[in-house]
């Protein structure tokens, strides 16, 4: 097939479906996102390869799993291996001008070295992320990183005075993660980052250009600035979905994450770092100002969007995804970390194919691993040893793998069933989604259902071993 001149992959960090009026929201209208939609092919069935963001984004930029690729952790010394092919090396090969705006985390962050009252130096990261095979990187490796280190938002707020206020709010443990952007509106990271790739798509004259816009928002923490809080309809936000007693039992695997001792993202801020102590309140403060965040990053999306168009018209392939989901009070936890659940497993994917003018839905079980191989067949057919299979003609999957560290999930789409170890602790769920939708208990003691348990565990062995086997 010919060759496309620009391809555009959009994503956001730790975004849930839920949040997206085209996937049924009515409290805030994502109205640029909707648009796309409507001439885009929407994969109903899309699950991220890992809860983690590290993992995630590896698995797209190589098309492998977390233990294919070896980048299986945030938090364990496993960067992204510069000599495995990678999206950006390979479409170089290709002729195309490679861009990285936003967030890259291929690298896990050195969070020991953090400290509230200064920003530290980013340089080797930066180096880092352009061995990869980036030719031009604006770098907003995260909202809390920009804080912490000095990436090119950090610069710029540094040059005009304002690094201190923001790196304030931020530390802010009373805000609990939660907070009014402190500065002008047009300064938020989400709407910045947007800015700058909308200026490269207008300035760049490349023949072939591949530009990677990867929001840090709406991970935490979560600061929209006010005006865009008035876009929420509180009335129509909605009730977190959770059930009485349901991590009562010390083999449920988010057990202390909502009773003390951690596990999930929300245990740290959390008052006895346990998600049960946070109140209503706080609760309903944290879901309207998710929604208003993801409203400022569909506002970024419809600027770049509109360059996008206007300069390529249909010769461009665009994508939008999430690395992985987040929790959103459900269940009574936020974060992602060790999460099976369709609010963190579950992502959504549009995928704009050069000239579709109509909207079209697809039902296959689709993952993250995919994104790679559909990028390189937008751009001419170049192949590279993946897990995964071009969008551009699915073909039925059995079964979807989620991966890293001490954590292993394997669903058909119905049942799932989950491994995850910490220290010497293991715990083992099955979730059966005809039988219980909101995934509340865990049917891995019963009988009734054990042969899908089996087959699913079977699977899983079956997926790592076909790495360790000649």
């Amino acid at each position: 097939m010919e060759r496309v001149k620009a391809i555009v992959l959009i994503t956001c960090d730790e975004l849930t479906r839920e949040a997206l009026s085209f996937c049924g929201n009515e409290a805030i209208r994502t109205r640029n996102l909707d648009r796309l939609c409507e001439t885009s092919t929407e994969f109903e069935r899309m699950y991220t390869t890992s809860p983690w963001c590290l993992p995630a984004r590896c698995s797209m930029a190589t098309g492998r799993y977390p233990h294919q690729n070896g980048a299986y952790s945030n938090f364990r010394p496993c960067p992204l291996d510069a000599g495995v092919p990678n999206l950006f090396r390979l479409l170089k090969k290709e002729g195309y001008y490679t861009a990285m705006f936003g967030k890259c985390h291929f690298s896990p962050v050195p969070y020991g070295e953090t400290r509230p009252d200064r920003t530290l130096p980013y340089e080797s990261f930066y180096s880092y992320y352009k061995s990869l095979g980036i030719d031009e990187l604006v770098l907003q490796d995260g909202k809390q990183v920009s804080v912490w280190f000095y990436d090119d938002y950090a610069k710029m707020l540094e040059e005009k005075g304002l690094l201190s206020i923001y790196r304030q709010a931020v530390w802010d443990r009373e805000s609990k993660k939660v907070f009014p952007f402190p500065l002008e509106t047009g300064l938020h990271p989400d709407l910045w980052i947007g800015r700058q790739a909308a200026e490269f798509v207008r300035q760049n004259r490349q023949d072939q250009a591949f530009l990677w816009l990867s929001f840090s928002g709406p991970h935490y923490p979560l600061d929209p600035p006010r005006e865009y809080l008035d876009r929420v309809d509180a009335g129509k936000i909605g009730k977190r979905r959770w059930k009485d007693g349901e991590f009562l039992s010390p083999s449920r695997i988010h057990h202390t994450s909502f009773y003390g001792e951690g596990g999930i993202d929300g245990c740290g801020p959390a008052p006895g770092h346990a998600c049960m102590n946070y109140d209503e309140e706080y609760w309903e403060r944290f879901r309207a100002y998710y929604l208003a965040t993801v409203s400022v990053i569909d506002d970024a999306i419809g600027e770049v969007l509109a360059e996008v168009e206007r300069r390529y018209g249909d010769d461009a392939l665009i994508l939008f995804t999430a690395d992985h989901g987040e929790m959103f009070g459900n269940h009574g936890l936020w974060g992602k970390n060790s999460c099976a659940y369709e609010d963190v497993w579950h992502i959504p994917l549009l995928v704009r194919f050069p000239g579709q003018k109509k909207k079209a839905v697809r039902g296959e079980l689709v993952n993250t691993t995919d994104i790679l191989p559909t990028i390189l067949e937008a751009a001419g057919g170049a192949t590279a040893e993946t897990s995964g299979q071009s969008l551009y003609h699915p073909v039925r999957r059995e079964v979807t793998f989620a991966e890293g560290e001490g954590f292993l999930a394997v669903t058909d789409g119905i049942g799932k069933y989950v491994y995850s170890r910490r220290g010497n602790v293991t715990k083992q769920e099955f979730f059966d989604l005809d039988k219980d939708a909101g995934e509340y208990d865990d049917f891995s003691g019963e009988t009734d259902g054990y042969e899908k348990q089996l087959w699913l565990r079977q699977k899983a062995l079956e997926h790592l071993m076909a790495d360790a086997l000649p």
